[in-house]
C-alpha cells in the first residue's frame, strides 16, 4: 500500500517526520484529509488540531496558523507551533487562553493587535481541545485495558 511521506517543521524542530497513511489538516476552509496520491496542492493551515494516521495508530496535535505543501506521496507541514497532544500541559493553556481573553477585554486595540490577540486565543483553544481529547481517548483505553485484566484474571 502506498504511503505518505510526512513532516511538520516549525522554527525551533522538526516534530514529526514519517511515512504514513494519511493526514487531516485544519484550513481556513475546512478540514481536508490527504490520503496517497493526492492532487498536488499548496494550502493555508488554520489553528487546530492535525491528526496523522499510521496503520492503527492515530496521532494528534495541535498546530497554530502555517502552510501545507501536498504532494503525490508527499506532504510537508510548515506551522509557527505544533505539539503532539501528549506534550500539552493543560493548565499552561487554560491559563495563557484566559490571559489573552482578558487582554482583548481590557485592552483597547487597534487591528493588528485585535488579530493578534484572536491568533493567540484560537491557538491556545486548539491546544486545549486537543489536549483534552487525547487526554479523555487515554483514559478511556485503561479503564478498557483494567477492566479486561479482571475479566482475564476472573474477577
Amino acid at each position: 500500500m502506498a504511503k505518505i511521506n510526512f513532516q511538520i517543521v516549525t522554527p525551533e524542530r522538526v516534530v514529526y517526520n514519517d511515512e504514513i497513511d494519511q493526514v487531516s489538516l485544519p484550513t481556513p476552509m475546512g478540514e481536508i484529509t490527504v490520503l496517497p496520491h493526492h492532487v498536488p496542492l499548496i494550502t493555508a493551515l488554520s489553528a487546530g488540531e492535525l491528526r496523522v494516521k499510521k496503520g492503527t495508530d492515530e496521532v494528534p496535535m495541535a498546530i497554530s496558523a502555517g502552510f501545507a505543501e501536498i504532494q503525490p506521496n508527499k506532504v510537508v507541514v510548515l506551522a509557527e507551533t505544533a505539539e503532539r497532544a501528549e506534550e500539552i500541559d493543560i493548565e499552561r493553556a487554560k491559563e495563557a487562553h484566559q490571559k489573552a481573553e482578558e487582554l482583548l477585554k481590557t485592552r483597547r486595540t487597534d487591528q493588528k493587535e485585535f488579530a493578534a490577540v484572536m491568533s493567540k486565543i484560537e491557538k491556545e483553544l486548539a491546544r486545549l481541545r486537543v489536549a483534552e481529547r487525547h487526554r479523555t481517548k487515554r483514559a478511556d483505553r485503561v479503564i478498557r485495558e483494567d477492566e479486561l485484566k479482571k475479566k482475564q484474571s476472573g474477577e
